[in-house]
């Protein structure tokens, strides 16, 4: 955008610059990017979603760059992905083959394979941690030992209450090294084989790419999923919760919250193109949820009743609340009912992009000098004929 106007704007503009890069270098204290992916893993997962693109080391340095902002990393990080070649599409990938390191249920007590608390500050007191200013990497690696040593003692417990002490002896390394993780049935299976689950039909369609086509109304499922997945995380959470409250008929129950990681696969180049020929490239982490909705069925007699019907959210990484409030707005969005706002595709899809809301709202802050003097030149004009009218009023009652 062309808004300079004014003699000298490039000469201010760099050195406004020079100054951005001074409030960056001025404290002569430099963080690494390994220090900050360990340090802030769940702001990497949230950059890497809205950028969608999983690259911890280069959202880290984005982190960086930014000074911490998020809108701007993600700015970034998008702006870079936009420069890379896709070679190729993976195959679908199939949750239920998670390896699961956290799995909860908040509509039923006991599910195959149990509740997996597994890392989650649901039940912590949200008090301030003052010890955490003198932590220094001394303490990291004896707190690092000392949990070691907590599991390394629970794994042998568990293994001389099973197996006995010569077992114990020579499989406690094995139970202790052994990742948690592992596959586990989802929990909406259950209510579809009883048939409690509404169903629809199969939609096999090539989903759609938002980063390569732009959004048409009405979108396809593929794409609004897309869009929610790599929305705002904040404007996603806020709109599910604005349908939970009343701007659309949706309250849930979270039929199943799972994290873990699954396998990406592609096609080998020169294979047949069955799934035997595919090869796994990596793992990502990612957070599912499945959430249920009751709603008024009718079967093909023309009975009416009751059933369920499911919300999905998937999101890279550890967002749950996003995760959460995607799986409402999916919800909603498929109803489609647009006297409700969280139902409104257009309103929805359009405004949950963070770099769409930035650069929209950031680009207030240039210039509007010629706009503004329209507008100023109309009040005045209205303002200067409201004038002239009260005092040919006054004169005349005079």
């Amino acid at each position: 955008m062309g808004y300079v106007a004014v003699r000298g704007g490039q000469e201010a503009i760099e050195e406004s610059l020079k100054l951005l890069e001074w409030e960056r270098v001025r404290s002569e204290r430099s963080v690494d990017i390994e220090s900050i992916q360990a340090a802030f893993p769940d702001l990497i997962d949230q950059i890497m979603g809205e950028s969608s693109l999983y690259a911890p080391e280069l959202a880290a340095l984005a982190l960086k760059q930014a000074q911490g902002s998020p809108e701007e990393a993600v700015f970034l990080l998008r702006a870079f992905r936009s420069t890379l070649e896709r070679p190729y599409v993976s195959r679908t990938v199939e949750p239920e083959t998670m390896a699961v390191d956290r799995r909860i249920s908040a509509a039923f007590k006991d599910v195959p394979g149990g509740q997996v608390l597994g890392t989650t500050r649901d039940y912590t007191h949200r008090l301030i941690d003052f010890n955490l200013r003198e932590e220094d990497g001394d303490s990291l690696h004896e707190a690092r030992k000392r949990l070691k040593r907590e599991w390394r003692k629970k794994a042998l417990d568990e293994a001389f209450a099973t197996a006995g002490s010569s077992a114990a002896s020579a499989g406690c390394e094995a139970l202790w090294e052994e990742c948690a993780a592992h596959a586990l049935p989802k929990v909406a299976e259950y209510l579809r084989e009883e048939g409690l689950l509404v169903e629809h039909e199969r939609n096999d369609e090539e989903p759609i790419d938002v980063t390569m086509e732009p959004l048409a109304f009405p979108a396809p499922r593929s794409a609004r999923l897309q869009t929610l997945a790599r929305g705002m995380t904040q404007a996603v959470s806020a709109l599910g919760y604005a349908a939970i409250r009343g701007f659309g008929p949706a309250h849930p129950t979270v039929a199943e919250l799972r994290h873990g990681t699954v396998e990406v696969a592609i096609d080998h180049p020169l294979g047949s193109g069955d799934e035997s020929d595919a090869y796994c490239v990596g793992t990502m982490p990612v957070t599912e949820v499945e959430s249920l909705f009751e709603v008024e069925t009718e079967d093909e007699a023309g009975e009416k009743g009751l059933g369920f019907e499911l919300g999905y959210g998937m999101v890279m990484g550890r967002g749950e609340t996003k995760a959460i409030a995607m799986s409402v707005l999916d919800n909603c969005l498929e109803r489609g009912d647009k006297r409700f706002p969280t139902q409104d595709e257009e309103f929805v899809l359009y405004h949950v992009d963070g770099i769409e809301a930035t650069g929209f709202i950031s680009h207030l802050k240039l210039p509007h000098y010629v706009t503004f003097q329209s507008k100023l030149s109309s009040v005045r004009k209205t303002r200067d004929g409201a004038g002239g009218v009260e005092r040919s009023s006054t004169t005349e009652t005079e």
